[in-house]
C-alpha cells in the first residue's frame, strides 16, 4: 500500500532504513485487523492480539497528510475499538527514541513496558522483529491501559 511505504521513507532522516519486501498491510489476509482513515485511505492502523491485548502492529499516516491529527485519530479509534472488545489494553512495539514513536505514543497514554512484563507471545513478536532486521534502533515495548 502506499501509505505504508510513503511513511516508511519518513524514517529515512532519522537514519532508518527497513528491510526490502512486502509491507505488513498487503500480507493481512482479514480486512477486519485494519482500520482506515479516508477515502482514498491516508491512513491505517493494523492490529491484533498479543498476549490478551489487542497490539497494534502498524500505525502509518502518508506524509502528505502528517501532523494533521489522523494518527491520533486512529490510535484513539483503536483503543475504543479494544476497549468494545474486552481487552484490558493495548500494546505496540516502538523505536523508543524517534519522536514520532516512542516520545509520540507516550504522550498518548502509552508506558513502556519493563522486559519482566512481557508475556510470551510478546518476547516471541520482538524476537521476529529482531530476525526481520526491523530493530535498527532501540526498541520498546508500550502499553496502555483501558
Amino acid at each position: 500500500m502506499a501509505v505504508e511505504v510513503a511513511a516508511d521513507q519518513v524514517f529515512a532522516q532519522v537514519g532508518i532504513t527497513f528491510p526490502a519486501g512486502t509491507t505488513m498491510v498487503e500480507e493481512v489476509g482479514d480486512p477486519s485487523r485494519v482500520l482506515v482513515a479516508g477515502d482514498p485511505p491516508v491512513g491505517f492502523a493494523l492490529f491484533g492480539w498479543v498476549d490478551g491485548n489487542v497490539h497494534l502492529d502498524q500505525l502509518a499516516v502518508h506524509p502528505d497528510h502528517g501532523r494533521r491529527g489522523v494518527g491520533g485519530r486512529l490510535v484513539e479509534a483503536l483503543c475504543a475499538h479494544a476497549a468494545a472488545v474486552g481487552a484490558p489494553a493495548v500494546t505496540l512495539t516502538t523505536f523508543r527514541d524517534v519522536p514520532w514513536n516512542g516520545p509520540w505514543y507516550g504522550r498518548r497514554g502509552f508506558a513502556v513496558l519493563d522486559r519482566a512484563e512481557w508475556g510470551p507471545e510478546t518476547a516471541a513478536l520482538v524476537a521476529h522483529e529482531r530476525e526481520l532486521g526491523i530493530e535498527l534502533a532501540p526498541r520498546v515495548v508500550m502499553r496502555r491501559v483501558l
